[in-house]
């Protein structure tokens, strides 16, 4: 019995354009994610990055969050994207951005509703447990910042 593996005739264009597409949609959830990450550091007080590689525990606990409901906001945005590749990549960068600056005001309100020092708590060099509360916060917030999204 000879058994012969027949592609479609589009297979490999459309794989080309599936990489290309990965490789693009890759590039805007990078962009995204710096992005959100100088959106958290520039609106939080101190600086984080200069923080995080002291290795002040608070701090890395509060951007770890920070990142992580990031990530929850530019993968919603690019799942819930258009399936056309031009207006898939516009609308994930729109609402990964909308996305982002949502977060960061909600993450602000929150701190200030709960009247939490957050620049005291960063910059300290021993585990503050209210540390968990702004990282809660900041997984929450970006749950439902990226459930607004889809």
């Amino acid at each position: 019995m000879n058994t012969t593996l027949a592609l479609s005739d589009t297979f490999g264009s459309d794989l080309v354009r599936g990489i290309g597409a990965i490789l693009l949609y890759g590039v805007i959830g990078l962009l995204l994610m710096f992005a959100g990450f100088y959106a958290i550091d520039w609106t939080t007080p101190g600086k984080l990055s200069k923080l995080v590689h002291a290795g002040l525990p608070n701090a890395v606990i509060v951007t770890a969050s920070g990142l992580l409901a990031m990530s929850f906001i530019v993968v919603v945005a690019i799942f819930n994207s258009a399936s056309d590749l031009t207006e898939g990549l516009i609308t994930s960068l729109v609402y990964g951005l909308l996305g982002i600056a949502v977060q960061v005001i909600a993450v602000r309100l929150l701190e200030w509703a709960t009247r939490i020092d957050v620049a005291s708590t960063i910059e300290s060099e021993k585990f503050a447990p209210v540390s968990v509360v702004v990282a809660a916060a900041h997984i929450g917030l970006g749950l439902v910042v990226a459930v607004g999204i889809s």
